[in-house]
């Protein structure tokens, strides 16, 4: 049966279990220059040392002024890659492998100059009012997304994954909330998403999968549903999305608007109903803390991989503790070999 340290493989990416461990801004560029530091280096090789299958970096910014904050991470310019290459040479060392979240932040920068947006719409009160983005600004930044995804594969990774999720750029436009253009754009709300897959997609070797981050659902009055998201993602599973992770909201706080209340597994129903609609493995996300629940998800076929968020923050060998919880035999490295 399989189970969470079941391999998977995925085209030309293997790994030696279900577990992923999901993208979490860390905050933590004091320079602010966008170059991952030596926080970022224990953070993710700690990770891959205490087993995780599948390590993904945080939303990585692929313009300046796309950072949710000016403390986030960047991959803009060619001088960034040394130091993402270094993280991914030390986790494939300890056996994991590693890809890459790239995203724009679009209205909810909060940190940049002149945020901008497919309409001039803020995210809230405390934020500034975006620049609605013309049609050739918005061409621009697919090329930038192209370009980080170029940098990604020199850096070395082995994915990556497109944020179209928790509010921000490529969600903005697949979302009749927050799309009020005239252009074309706005007349296929799915086009900036599709054209970034596409763009990204002709920089990658033909082996390496693209992950896409989907909100299933939004929790705000008028929001979508998993029904439209799922029209949504045929138009990115076509132009070469391998695999959705799942996740939901970003548009307002869970719990409103009739939402659910953030409960271990509360996303994985949304993640099997895009996986059985649109024929795609999914990675399922949400409180999947306890290791027997995690298993379960795999083990009744609900998602593919699961990704595990907060209690990896807790606890950088999760992998390792849910192999012994669970009596699995795992590649628990020499040294903590007394401890297991």
């Amino acid at each position: 049966m399989t189970d969470l340290f079941t391999p998977y493989q995925l085209k030309g990416l293997a790994l030696r279990n279900r577990i992923v461990m999901p993208p979490m801004c860390q905050y933590s560029v004091e320079a602010k220059d966008g170059k991952p530091t030596d926080w970022h280096d224990v953070h993710y090789v700690s990770r891959a040392i205490g087993g995780t299958g599948l390590i993904i970096v945080e939303m990585t910014a692929v313009h300046p002024e796309g950072r949710i904050t000016d403390r986030d991470l960047g991959i803009w310019s060619d001088d960034h890659i040394p130091a993402y290459r270094k993280i991914v040479e030390a986790v494939h060392k300890y056996g994991a492998k590693i890809g890459i979240q790239l995203g724009h932040a679009g209205r909810k920068a909060e940190d940049a100059e002149q945020p901008v947006a497919p309409s001039p719409i803020p995210f809230s009160e405390r934020f500034k009012k975006p620049h609605a983005l013309t049609t050739a600004e918005a061409r621009e930044l697919v090329q930038a997304y192209q370009e980080g995804a170029r940098r990604a594969v020199e850096a070395g990774f082995d994915t990556v994954e497109i944020h179209g999720a928790h509010g921000y750029l490529i969600h903005q436009f697949h979302s009749p909330l927050t799309n009020f253009r005239e252009d074309e754009y706005g007349q296929d709300l799915s086009l900036f998403g599709v054209e970034v897959i596409r763009a990204v997609k002709e920089v990658l070797p033909a082996d390496m999968p693209v992950i896409m981050r989907l909100s299933a659902k939004e929790y705000v009055e008028d929001g979508y549903d998993v029904d439209y998201i799922s029209r949504i993602g045929e138009r990115y599973r076509d132009a070469g999305v391998d695999l959705f992770h799942i996740s939901s909201g970003g548009e307002g706080p869970i719990g409103s608007n009739g939402g659910p209340s953030a409960r271990a597994g509360y996303q994985v129903d949304l993640a099997h109903h895009i996986r059985e609609k649109l024929n795609v493995p999914v990675i399922a996300v949400g409180l999947l803390d306890d290791f027997e629940d995690a298993n379960r998800v795999i083990r009744q076929k609900e998602a593919d991989l699961v990704a595990i968020g907060r209690a990896m923050l807790r606890d950088p060998y999760w992998a390792l503790h849910a192999s012994r919880e669970l009596k699995v035999q795992a590649d628990i490295p020499v040294p903590y070999l007394r401890g297991f």
